[in-house]
């Protein structure tokens, strides 16, 4: 097994009287991608901001690259906070610079490298413009870059995808893996389940402050069997979620997530599809991160 990345454990946090973190424990192995996952509001941010030391857990225990949090440890970690926060009226090459002398990088580096990456993030060309004169996802873009500019062995992203359109997520999601590819270990946290599922070696999902799910993202499948079929089809589908055989179905409207009592029943679903919608493509498949986070927060309501 590699070694360590990150540890957690048993981090409890309370908030007037509420516990927003309840003993919850992981750990990331050096050079994976760990999503922490949840609904708005299940704790990923505090907990991200007791790994960073920003706040104090009530009780329990953080270890990072194999020791405590200590401040000369900043330098080899790549934070991006959910609240960005940019100076907007200093120029993009400016913030690089002053971000970049913060973590103790030459002048000459964080201008070869901060062109560099401007480039890959679309944004040559931008390097005499004000902060303020970006868009928001101009500005997100910033400050992604300014978190890896000074090539961190762990990054700890919190929403990286939050305020981005969909080709910019894809941007993002592309220099994620390739980090990773360099040896990188990544934890972010988002509640986009079709990115995570693209992206991540192993999850955690919590709710509600505690830990659901743990584990890599083959074996938190395995676990939800392989009773499922992901039908296209054209028409009205309502129908199916009532069918006795069925213990769950997630519509999108042309797509059908439908998960077995058995799967030895696939047939009889495509009996029951065929006459009464059209179907263009029925195939076994895996259970979606989407449906097993939908699944877990709708079992922590008690739905």
């Amino acid at each position: 097994m590699s070694e360590r990345a990150l540890s957690l454990q048993e981090l409890v946090k309370d908030f007037n009287g509420k516990r927003a973190v309840d003993a919850i424990s992981f750990e990331v192995q050096r050079g994976e991608i760990l999503g922490l996952l949840g609904p708005n509001g299940a704790g990923k941010t505090t907990t991200m901001r007791m790994v960073m030391n920003i706040i104090a857990p009530d009780a329990g225990r953080v270890e990072i690259l194999g020791q405590r949090f200590s401040e000369k440890m900043k330098d080899r970690i790549g934070y991006l906070p959910e609240e960005r926060g940019l100076y907007r009226k200093l120029k993009v090459m400016d913030t690089l610079l002053f971000l970049g002398e913060l973590k103790g990088m030459k002048a000459a580096v964080v201008r070869e490298r901060g062109r560099r990456l401007l480039k890959q993030f679309q944004l040559e060309g931008y390097e005499e413009k004000k902060v303020e004169e970006l868009s928001k996802g101009m500005a997100q873009k910033l400050q992604f870059i300014a978190t890896i500019l000074h090539d961190p062995e762990l990054l700890i992203l919190d929403e990286p995808f939050a305020g981005l359109d969909p080709l910019n997520i894809e941007l993002v999601k592309d220099i994620i893996l390739e980090r990773r590819r360099a040896g990188t270990t990544i934890i972010y946290s988002t509640h986009l389940m079709e990115y995570a599922e693209k992206t991540v070696d192993s999850l955690v999902m919590i709710d509600k402050g505690r830990k659901v799910i743990d584990g890599s993202l083959a074996a938190v499948k395995a676990e939800y069997g392989q009773r499922f079929v992901r039908v296209q089809y054209e028409g009205d589908a309502r129908f199916v979620k009532e069918l006795p055989y069925v213990r769950s179905c997630r519509d999108s409207g042309r797509e059908l997530e439908v998960e077995l009592d058995d799967l030895s029943r696939r047939e009889l679903l495509l009996r029951d599809l065929l006459g009464k919608v059209g179907v263009i493509g029925f195939q076994l498949s895996e259970p979606s991160l989407q449906n097993i986070f939908i699944r877990k927060v709708q079992e922590g309501a008690g739905a």
